[in-house]
């Protein structure tokens, strides 16, 4: 075939003149039409100015979306099959927190998915790789509230999802095609915040807390628990993606390997030098704490039995030289906790162990302000009874404590293990003193899944907290991954605030950490009922996220506003397309030559 002047028209003639499919027309094993490339495949790198060439059909057929992968039926070609894969690689994270516990996988856990995202060939393919991932994600992660949602974590997890699709765009806009070495430093600072601004969203206690931040799982590495004393788990997750985007440019770009490899020894290198550098908490002594863990109660008029088993455990600590003693959330319920016996049974126990007490009631009660309700309130007693020490629960659990919008999702109750009725709110975080005997120590109390929030421990910890204390009970997910995640909060609240940290439960995991996030003493687990001492280190000074808070968060907002400013400004710069040209002139259709 010969073309006499103009441009090869895009459509049915060009399709013919070709022997393939057009761009924006589906061709056979291809997929959905939604998958097809559409646009002008020049402007794939406006972020940095690559120039077109390198993301031309020779590059894997790249478009305008961002990432394309070469046309014509794969295993992938199935819309299902993608979402599929989608599902799974999602998932696959989870396998890096407690209970599988396997840190180092989460430094390539989201290649997979990262891997299938630049791959789309569409916006809007990219968007839903990246929330149907998104709910992979969150089920796998918090599989084990199906016995009290049931069906609800399925809506849950939809709603959840929809936080990854601009995350997937943004993995598709920076990694598909054959990203040049600028668009690779790029990726490596952009798509890290962009998670880092899904941890943040779902870290509003309204849609469940941060909980599963990708951070986490790193919560008994050392290197990573010196990381979180400066950036908190923020900072650790941007670590964690960073490395994950790293290697996948490895793997995929050719052109950016070397800028990719460099830039995972910058991250190194950035661990080391806060490992060198980050200020240390100076030593100042040790506290003895003792943490009681009745274990599994159950049947008729188990309330009763827990809290006479609690009282024995109590009575073993005797001569051991406690400063305080910690029992689990829950441990005292609201009959007992009306009855006047309680108060005198909890007083003798305080002189005889020659301590105070931290019990934790759910109750009806009364609180300073005359509100009267259902309360979750951490109380210390002392010798002659309640100190009037008191502090309130901040952060409830959503249908677990109570259901958001009752009015209007009150139907879970029916289904699921959601509250009957609303749990109260306190209205301010407590550091509470303990008597000069006990060399006047202060302690921040936390309450159930408010060990997953940072900025709580770092609150107590400027109002002059020594330790922290989180008092819980997840003996409804007894059996499952949620007491070992929950007791790995506490290293992290601990190395980033610089102070030791004891996680008390009624049924385990209980567990204490120093002012580094290291593990101190030995653990109670879910198949203990028994009392543990623990020797732990207090200490002094200010870790830098102490000092100065969340800037790991502003700095991905920044960034992810650069990206904005600068594709922008390219979008304006860029020169409106001119009128079509004539049609091309093939030998066939010539005027000159009929018949040819």
């Amino acid at each position: 075939m010969r073309i006499r002047g103009g441009r090869l028209p895009v459509g049915r003639n060009a399709a013919d003149a070709s022997g393939r499919g057009a761009p924006g027309h589906s061709t056979p094993g291809q997929g959905p039409s939604e998958d097809s490339t559409t646009g002008d495949s020049t402007t794939g790198d406006s972020l940095t100015g690559d120039s077109a060439s390198g993301d031309g059909p020779a590059a894997g057929g790249r478009g305008s979306a961002g990432g394309r992968g070469p046309a014509g039926p794969g295993p992938l070609a199935s819309p299902w099959a993608r979402a599929a894969v989608a599902l799974l690689a999602g998932a696959l994270p989870a396998l890096a927190f407690p209970a599988p516990g396997l840190w180092w996988f989460a430094y390539g856990a989201l290649v997979p998915w990262m891997l299938l995202i630049r791959t789309a060939r569409s916006p809007r393919r990219a968007a839903l790789d990246g929330w149907i991932g998104g709910i992979g994600f969150v089920i796998a992660v918090h599989h084990w509230l199906m016995p009290s949602l049931h069906v609800f974590i399925v809506l849950l997890a939809a709603l959840l999802g929809l936080l990854w699709a601009p995350w997937g765009l943004l993995v598709s806009r920076l990694l598909g095609g054959s990203p040049s070495a600028p668009r690779a430093v790029a990726a490596v600072v952009v798509v890290p915040s962009g998670w880092l601004m899904i941890e943040l969203v779902r870290s509003w206690e309204g849609l469940g807390g941060p909980w599963g931040l990708l951070g986490a799982s790193q919560w008994e590495v050392a290197p990573a628990l010196r990381v979180a004393s400066v950036g908190g788990v923020w900072l650790v997750s941007l670590l964690v993606l960073a490395v994950n985007t790293g290697v996948a440019l490895l793997i995929t770009a050719p052109a950016a390997r070397t800028t990719a490899g460099v830039l995972l020894v910058v991250c190194a290198l950035s661990v080391t030098a806060m490992w060198a550098w980050a200020p240390r908490p100076t030593g100042d002594g040790t506290v003895r704490i003792a943490v009681v863990q009745p274990g599994v109660v159950e049947g008729p008029g188990s309330v009763a039995r827990r809290l006479d088993r609690g009282e024995e455990l109590t009575r073993s600590l005797e001569g051991r030289g406690v400063d305080l003693v910690v029992w689990g959330e829950s441990s005292i319920g609201a009959g007992a906790w009306q009855s006047p016996e309680t108060a005198r049974r909890l007083a003798e126990l305080s002189r005889r162990v020659g301590a105070d007490l931290l019990v934790n009631v759910d109750a009806r009660q009364t609180d300073g302000s005359g509100r009267s309700g259902i309360f979750k309130s951490a109380v210390l007693v002392g010798p002659d009874g309640p100190t009037g020490d008191r502090y309130d629960k901040m952060r409830l659990v959503p249908f677990g404590e109570y259901v958001p919008a009752r009015s209007l999702l009150g139907w879970a109750t029916s289904v699921g293990k959601a509250a009957g009725e609303d749990r109260l709110r306190g209205d301010r975080q407590v550091v509470m003193t303990l008597p000069d005997g006990d060399r006047g120590l202060r302690v921040g109390p936390l309450v159930c899944f408010e060990s997953a929030f940072p900025d709580m421990s770092r609150r107590l910890v400027r109002d002059g907290a020594q330790v922290l204390v989180a008092q819980s009970a997840t003996s409804t997910f007894q059996d499952s991954w949620a007491p070992a995640q929950h007791a790995s909060l506490g290293a992290l609240r601990a190395a980033e605030s610089g102070r030791p940290m004891v996680h008390a439960t009624l049924t385990g995991i209980s567990a204490a950490y120093g002012p580094r996030g290291e593990r101190v003493g030995r653990p109670l687990g879910t198949d203990a009922s028994a009392a543990e001492v623990f020797d732990l280190p207090l200490a002094r000074g200010e870790t830098l996220y102490g000092r100065l808070g969340d800037w790991p968060v502003y700095g991905a907002l920044a960034a992810l506003a650069a990206l904005c400013a600068v594709e922008g400004l390219r979008a304006l710069r860029r020169p409106a397309p001119g009128p079509p040209g004539p049609p091309a002139r093939t030998a066939h259709g010539s005027p000159g030559r009929p018949g040819h």
